[in-house]
């Protein structure tokens, strides 16, 4: 038995099959189960003395293909809202009022009411950090001829004088003398010590040297305009919700505070014409309400309500050690839970890495046992046609993207390859009615393989050319 089994090995002059292989991909994962063996094959004669040729092999052929294969990855994913954000309360007093879980809120709306006021929402990036209004007015800085007690003095003498009514009068001094002088509809005080001289009264109780004109009086406004960013972002919202009358810059004016007040009437509140931290808060655009922490009665402070954006999009906890693919706008595909697949891209990528829940024995998502699992990113892909989900808000998806590609290259189905006594893998040829020879050589010829993706490999190997024809069995 031996001999003759040499013999047939001997006659086909080829590459010796040693049996055909079943390969299983999955993420790059190729698994080889051999099928069939070379005993099976019946490549040379049968019994003692069968003839040279080689009995018709069953199953289909196939030609090589050039062609394009993409390997994809796949991570599970959450349908939802996005990341939930906190808002940022900044209002002390009772919650009287608050909005429904899953409810939208857009600019102008109440985040919620503390002691009957609304807490309203605008669109921004800024967060409050101030009141906003008018400044109250400063000191007038003195003139140059001075201000002291109501009075003025130059010369090198000193003055002090008081005034009531509109006119005041006085006598002269010179030398080191001092007077005073009464007038008609006040009165007024001045003393003078100098070497030229000098004159007492006037009006107000003005006190001044001849030959000297009196310093002009300082008018300090009753308020001055505040500045700053947050004022813009303010002003930029006051005039979406329709209140006008006023230039969007950087500068609070009276014309903004007028605008306010009337913005405070229509929400019923006092007519301050100032903001206070706690009357607004800012977000990005319209948010969905995702949580609520308190409850009306509660007395304000820490995380009373968290919002999500109100667009649908999935979040994928990604293993901070495999994040290579997720690059922002990376293009993946989203396969729903009703089965249908929709495109999308990745739009933002966390910054910390979170410890996920541990998992039992051979879980992926975690290391086994009760311990915490790898450290996972948080990673959120939007659709490109959110519509397209339909009325489904929440629920598991698969997000594939593309690990791996090869352009341009000649590539089999997977149930082709044989693996071969030599080892490595081979191709049975089908050319020729899918008899071998008479020699019985050429049958089976060595390949390199390359990517498997699709259930598809990429091959290489000399006489293989697109178009040839390979033998894959039932």
């Amino acid at each position: 038995m031996t001999g003759a089994a040499d013999g047939r090995h001997r006659a086909g002059g080829g590459v010796r099959p040693r049996g055909r292989a079943a390969l299983l991909t999955g993420t790059g994962v190729v698994l080889v189960g051999a099928v069939s063996t070379v005993a099976a094959l019946g490549l040379g004669g049968g019994g003692d003395g069968g003839g040279s040729g080689a009995p018709d092999r069953s199953g289909r052929t196939v030609a090589v293909a050039r062609t394009t294969l993409v390997d994809k990855a796949e991570l599970d994913g959450r349908l939802g809202y996005g990341p939930a954000v906190p808002f940022a309360i900044r209002a002390q007093g009772t919650v009287t009022w608050l909005p429904a879980e899953g409810a939208v809120l857009r600019r102008g709306d109440d985040v919620l009411r503390v002691d009957d006021r609304p807490v309203t929402l605008l669109y921004g990036a800024l967060p409050v950090y101030r009141e906003l209004g008018l400044r109250p007015a400063g000191e007038g800085e003195p003139t140059a001829g001075g201000r002291i007690g109501g009075g003025t003095s130059s010369g090198g003498g000193t003055g002090d004088g008081s005034g009531v009514g509109a006119t005041a009068t006085g006598g002269t001094v010179s030398g080191g003398g001092t007077t005073k002088g009464t007038g008609a509809s006040g009165d007024g005080t001045g003393s003078g010590a100098g070497g030229g001289g000098g004159q007492a009264g006037g009006p107000e109780g003005r006190a001044a040297v001849p030959g000297s004109a009196p310093g002009p009086r300082t008018r300090t406004p009753a308020s001055a305009p505040l500045r700053g960013q947050d004022v813009q972002q303010f002003e930029r919202n006051l005039g979406a919700l329709g209140y006008g009358g006023f230039t969007v810059d950087d500068t609070f004016t009276e014309r903004t505070e007028a605008a306010v007040k009337r913005w405070q009437r229509d929400l019923g509140v006092p007519r301050t014409g100032r903001i206070a931290v706690g009357d607004v808060v800012y977000a990005p655009g319209p948010v969905r309400i995702a949580g609520l922490t308190a409850r009306p009665g509660a007395q304000t402070g820490g995380e009373m309500a968290t919002y999500t954006s109100t667009t649908r999009m999935v979040t994928v906890d990604a293993k901070a050690a495999e994040l290579t693919w997720a690059a922002r706008g990376r293009a993946v595909t989203v396969d729903l839970p009703d089965g249908r697949t929709v495109p999308g891209r990745v739009a933002s990528v966390g910054t910390s890495a979170a410890a996920a829940p541990g998992g039992g024995p051979g879980d992926e998502g975690g290391g086994g046992g009760d311990g915490p699992g790898d450290p996972t990113v948080s990673v959120t892909v939007t659709l490109a046609d959110p519509d397209a989900v339909g009325r489904i808000d929440s629920g598991p998806v698969t997000v594939r993207y593309t690990s791996r590609e090869r352009k341009d290259v000649l590539a089999v189905p997977v149930a082709a390859l044989v693996a071969l006594a030599e080892g490595g893998h081979g191709l049975e040829l089908a050319d020729g009615g899918g008899r071998a020879p008479d020699d019985g050589s050429g049958r089976f010829t060595a390949v390199t393989t390359g990517l498997f993706a699709d259930g598809r490999v990429e091959i290489r190997g000399a006489g293989v050319r697109e178009g040839t024809k390979v033998r894959i069995p039932e």
